[in-house]
């Protein structure tokens, strides 16, 4: 049986040499962010046989960069592109392998030369992980 992901979920085209070996990723491009997600499996996981916090990590930075363009975009701020000058992640609870994981910016503060956010991320909707982005525009 082959995985689906929930509605409106669709394949995230914007793939990295990254996140290549974690494909499929999914997006949920929105009028104000995008919100990433994936099924938990096995080439995710820690030594613990969960998820690994660096793949929590590498995933709520991409979700927040990405929301923070179309943020930036949408109100008419110059935004060739940003990359990551601060990043922070508080792990409230262990998520296991099978687990919808879904990275969702929900705030977004742009400005000029640098663009604040943050996300939370869930496990089949439970929240397991909190970060903090701060991004340079270039």
């Amino acid at each position: 049986m082959t995985f689906q992901p929930p509605e409106p979920f669709t394949p995230h085209t914007r793939a990295s040499p990254l996140t290549a070996p974690w494909e499929p990723i999914y997006a949920d491009l929105r009028e104000d962010r995008w919100v990433l997600g994936l099924e938990a499996r096995e080439v995710h996981a820690n030594s613990r046989g969960g998820p690994h916090g660096g793949l929590i990590a590498a995933l709520a930075d991409n979700a927040m960069g990405l929301s923070c363009g179309v943020r930036m975009r949408r109100e008419g701020l110059a935004c060739g592109g940003l990359v990551t000058v601060s990043l922070g992640v508080d792990y409230l609870a262990a998520p296991s392998l099978g687990q919808w994981l879904e990275f969702d910016t929900d705030f977004i503060k742009p400005g000029r030369s640098l663009c604040y956010a943050e996300a939370t991320v869930r496990a089949d909707g439970r929240p397991v992980a909190r970060a903090r982005g701060t991004f340079k525009v270039v």
